[in-house]
Formats: structure tokens, sequence, C-alpha cells
């Protein structure tokens, strides 16, 4: 059966996801974060060998990075939405099978997109993608996690890899008005684009040492680096099929990231 053809923005701007494949994550470390906004900026603000500024690929105007998925609102230019994207989608998978000996897939698929043909939209996904750390609990407000756009727009802030055209949303909002918006929680019930229309909902390692105990029969979380390997490496996929990261498993555990990640690899 033919790919669904990509509908078309009467704007050229977009609401874009990429999402690891099988709900993996694609970030495990603050500088998996790096690289992306890095790719992600070399997109917005291209260069030249000599470090002279080129015409940018697309424009984006919010992101927000969590740590199985991405959201971007962006805005197509001349060479169309799916090169850059892709272009991203690319080298960040290199980095990443290479960072981690992984092999295979990084992301779902290709990405999905919806046009953004109003005003009223693109400030519904304004609101949208900064919020989508304490839809997902890890963080009580949106300006307290460190992986969205908010630092560009917030002016007490600063952003160590600036990657938005801010301008072209301020010029049409002023930055009060928008942290109101911003800050005003949508209802859970909304209808946005999403991947089976589900929220990343990060497991807390209070809740992940709970379910190990249950486990474990009581005994300490280190006390699994001694099972036997059959043994162990089922509870560690039970903990992954709970919701926890491997980083996190290999925190509270001690069982090395490695011998995880080959785990988790020999489940798929």
């Amino acid at each position: 059966m033919p790919r669904k053809q990509r509908e078309k923005s009467g704007t050229g701007i977009y609401h874009v996801m990429m999402r690891g494949i099988n709900h993996q994550d694609i970030f495990e470390d603050r500088g998996d974060y790096w690289k992306f906004l890095k790719l992600l900026r070399m997109q917005t603000h291209p260069e030249d060998n000599t470090g002279k500024p080129l015409p940018a690929h697309c424009i984006v105007y919010a992101y927000c990075l969590m740590s199985n998925h991405v959201h971007l609102l962006v805005r197509e230019l001349e060479e169309g939405l799916v090169p850059p994207i892709k272009s991203i989608a690319i080298s960040y998978a290199q980095y990443f099978n290479y960072k981690y000996e992984h092999s295979g897939q990084v992301f779902q698929d290709r990405f999905k997109s919806e046009p953004v043909n109003d005003m009223a939209y693109f400030l519904t996904l304004m609101r949208y993608i900064h919020q989508n750390p304490v839809a997902a609990g890890i963080v009580s407000t949106v300006d307290s996690y460190t992986w969205s756009s908010w630092c560009e727009y917030d002016e007490t802030k600063t952003c160590a890899v600036p990657v938005c055209t801010t301008q072209h949303v301020l010029s049409r909002i002023t930055g009060k008005e928008l942290a109101e918006l911003v800050n005003d929680l949508l209802p859970k019930a909304l209808n946005i684009l999403d991947f089976d229309n589900e929220t990343e909902q990060r497991v807390s390692d209070e809740k992940v040492r709970q379910y190990l105990s249950e486990l474990i029969g009581g005994a300490s979380a280190s006390s699994l680096q001694h099972y036997e390997k059959e043994e162990r490496n089922r509870i560690i996929k039970q903990l992954k099929d709970f919701g926890a990261s491997i980083r996190q498993i290999s925190r509270l555990t001690g069982v090395s990231f490695g011998i995880i990640r080959k785990i988790q690899q020999s489940a798929q």
C-alpha cells in the first residue's frame, strides 16, 4: 500500500513529531540533547566552511525534546519540509548508533506532520509543545524544563544553542501575553497530532524501585547484579516494559548500561 501523501499547509507551517522506534528513548544523556539541537541549528542557521552564514533550510518557531520523541513547530522554505527534517533524522541516527553501538532504525518510520493554517492553532501548538514536559509529569512548570525552546522566549534565560526565529512570533503577540498563554495548561482531551495519541510519562525512580522490589521479593536493587544471567535479563526486560529507561535501570541496580542495552536489543 502506498504511503499517504502529506497534507500540505497553506502557510508553509507544520507541527512535526519524530519518535523513537518502538517507543524507545532517543536521548540517554545531556550530550544527546545537545547533539540534536546542534543538528537542528545547522538547518536553521547553516554556515559554509569559513563560518559564513548561508540561507536557512527551514524556520523553527518552537521545539521540545522529550526522552523518546521530539516536537517541532516549523516553517518550510524553498526546498520543502522533508529535506531538512530527514537530514536531522539521518545525522542523529548515525551519531546515536555509533555512540551506543546500536544498529538499525532509531526513529519510528517517517516523521509525522500536520499543517498549521491559522494563528489560533499556531498559538495552541506553542502552548502544547512547551507544556509537554508538564503534561508528562517531568516538571511542574514550563520554564523549569531544559530541553525546550521556551528559553528563547523567556528574557530571564539564556539558550546555549538558539535555533528559533522568535521575532516572527513576538511581532504578533507580546512576550507577556505569550507567557500567560503558555503557562495556562491545555485540557488533556485536546486532539493534537501524536503517535497513537499518547503522552509520554517518565516513570519516577521511586516507582521503579517499588516495582523492582516486588519482582525480587524485597531484596535491595543492587542485588540484581548477582542474579543468574537468564533471570536477571528477564527482570530487566520487565522493568523496560514498565517504562524505566536504560540509564535509570543502570543507575538504580548497578548493572552496566551496555549490558542493559544488549538485553533490550536482543528482545526486539
